[in-house]
């Protein structure tokens, strides 16, 4: 099989973070691209979903009471129970 080069421009951080995953991945550039653009072919399209939404997870409203819980622990504003201390309180 003949093969082709192809240059690509791309943010020097963004290559640099994408480096160090695919290396954690046991992979190099060329081999993740190939495998993109394989998985692009084989699927007929981008191989995962394009969108502007967001995880629902990551509303406002979530993240106002993550903000307010984490505020809480650093406040020292918690109640700790094992897991024992709670099965005993629900036959209670």
């Amino acid at each position: 099989m003949a093969q082709a080069n192809i240059n690509i421009r791309v943010d020097e951080e963004v290559k640099k973070e994408a480096e160090l995953l695919f290396s954690e991945l046991g992979l190099n550039m060329t081999t993740a691209v190939n495998i993109f653009i394989r998985q692009s072919i084989r699927q007929g399209g981008i191989p995962f979903d394009i969108t502007t939404q967001t995880d629902a997870f990551y509303n406002p409203a979530n993240i106002k009471r993550l903000k307010e819980s984490i505020k809480q622990i650093e406040e020292g504003n918690t109640v700790t129970k094992t897991l024992k201390d709670l099965e005993i309180s629900d036959h209670a």
